[in-house]
C-alpha cells in the first residue's frame, strides 16, 4: 500500500462500534473516511453526496439491507466500488453481493485485518 493514493471511503454499517473500529483501522493505513450512515436511505444519500471511491458495506442496516444501497448506488454511479464487510457471510450472501457488483466480500469475524488491502484493491480497480 506504499505510494499509491489511498481511497476515500464511506462506511455503511448499523453498528457504531464497528464503524469506529473500521475508521481507526483504515485511518492507520492513511485512508480517509468521508462519511458514515446506518440506514439504506442515509447511506445512499451520503454516498452520492460524498463521492467516495469505496464503500465498506454491511449486509444488515437499520431498516433495510446493504443490497438496497449497492443496487441504488451502482445504478447512479457505477464508478464507486463496494467491499462488503459483514457477519452474514454465508455462500448465498457472498454470491448475491458479488453478483450485484461488489468488488469483494469479507467476514467481520475472520477478515478484519484484510479489510484495508481489500479497500485499496477495490479503489484501484475503479475508474474514479
Amino acid at each position: 500500500m506504499a505510494s499509491n493514493i489511498q481511497p476515500r471511503v464511506f462506511l455503511a454499517d448499523d453498528s457504531g462500534m464497528i464503524r469506529s473500529r473500521v475508521a481507526a483501522l483504515l485511518g492507520s493505513h492513511h485512508m480517509t473516511v468521508v462519511g458514515e450512515a446506518t440506514t439504506p436511505k442515509g447511506c445512499i444519500e451520503g454516498i452520492l453526496a460524498s463521492h467516495p471511491q469505496v464503500v465498506v458495506l454491511d449486509v444488515q442496516l437499520q431498516g433495510g439491507t446493504g443490497l438496497q444501497v449497492l443496487r441504488a448506488v451502482r445504478q447512479a454511479d457505477p464508478g464507486i466500488a463496494f467491499v462488503v464487510f459483514s457477519n452474514k457471510a454465508g455462500p448465498a450472501y457472498r454470491k448475491r453481493y458479488l453478483g450485484e457488483g461488489a468488488a469483494s466480500f469479507l467476514d467481520k469475524s475472520s477478515d478484519f485485518e484484510r479489510l484495508p488491502a481489500a479497500v485499496v484493491t477495490a479503489g484501484q480497480a475503479q475508474p474514479h
